[in-house]
């Protein structure tokens, strides 16, 4: 499979063309995206099948593992591809219970743009997203001074591109007034709807939307109107929630997370799948029901 055939096609972050079907890297560290993994030659080999996959996108951060997946993704793939990209996100740290504390002060930032470059080994981060709020979700609040602090970093030549991640409308606005916005990474699904407006507000401005989370987070999407259009399709759930979400706009791209060969290139293939205009109606109903 090429990108040329990836579900979903392209998509334009500022100047970087990146397949719609991307891969999140996550779950490349150990459990609770602490420590190293159990089997780091697997680890290994999620990553290089990705590339020859043909997808262009990796999602990563240094705060996974914490630094386990930049280092994977670094000794799997480095020297990296012409044309593949890595988005990575800095706004948190991890603490030795696992948390996820909020580091967004700009010495702290500064400190985690530089950790990424180093583990990646790049000297210009792609495209950095500011993590906001918390585990709970967005939080309202002004972005201004971390905002601008990566902003400075980007005038420096350190990052090519900003993006926002667990953000809300008004922090976007705010994020778009201090510099150019290319993608926001909120969590989203067929079950979790909140940022339906948002996306297709983002859709309009030639912004990217990409879902963490598309298919349910740690926990699974379970619905019966998924169970049932799933098996009228004699395709997975997890098939019909993706391409459910690459049917919903131009603009989403996706980034899966994996730890198995096997189970990455069943998501390629699934988001692939067509869903008729009766199957997306019965999907609709999901988010009203959970």
């Amino acid at each position: 499979m090429s990108n040329t055939s990836l579900p979903g096609g392209t998509w334009t972050l500022g100047d970087l063309t990146v397949t719609r079907f991307g891969y999140g890297a996550m779950q490349l560290a150990g459990p609770w995206v602490m420590g190293p993994p159990a089997d780091r030659d697997g680890a290994l080999a999620v990553l290089r099948a990705a590339v020859e996959l043909g997808i262009t996108h990796i999602d990563t951060s240094d705060a996974y593992g914490p630094q386990v997946t930049n280092q994977l993704i670094r000794e799997a793939l480095h020297p990296y591809p012409d044309g593949l990209h890595i988005v990575t996100k800095v706004g948190a740290n991890r603490n030795e219970q696992g948390g996820w504390p909020v580091a967004r002060d700009p010495e702290s930032l500064r400190r985690q743009v530089h950790a990424n470059r180093e583990n990646l080994g790049l000297d210009t981060l792609d495209l950095v997203n500011l993590r906001l709020g918390d585990a709970e979700g967005p939080q309202p609040g002004s972005l201004a001074e971390a905002f601008e602090t990566l902003a400075e970093l980007q005038r420096q030549g350190l990052i090519r591109h900003l993006g926002v991640s667990n953000a809300t409308a008004e922090q976007v606005a705010e994020a778009q007034a201090i510099a150019p916005v290319v993608c926001v990474q909120n969590m989203y699904n067929l079950a979790h709807r909140h940022d339906d407006e948002l996306i297709d507000t983002l859709a309009a401005q030639g912004v990217a939307y990409v879902p963490f989370f598309p298919l349910g987070g740690f926990s699974p999407l379970q619905s019966d109107a998924l169970s049932a259009v799933a098996a009228r399709l004699g395709a997975t759930p997890m098939s019909v929630a993706l391409a459910w979400l690459l049917r919903r706009s131009p603009n989403i791209l996706l980034i899966p997370g994996t730890s198995s060969v096997a189970h990455l290139r069943e998501n390629a293939a699934g988001a692939a799948l067509e869903l008729s205009e009766d199957d997306a109606a019965e999907l609709e109903k999901i988010s009203s029901r959970t």
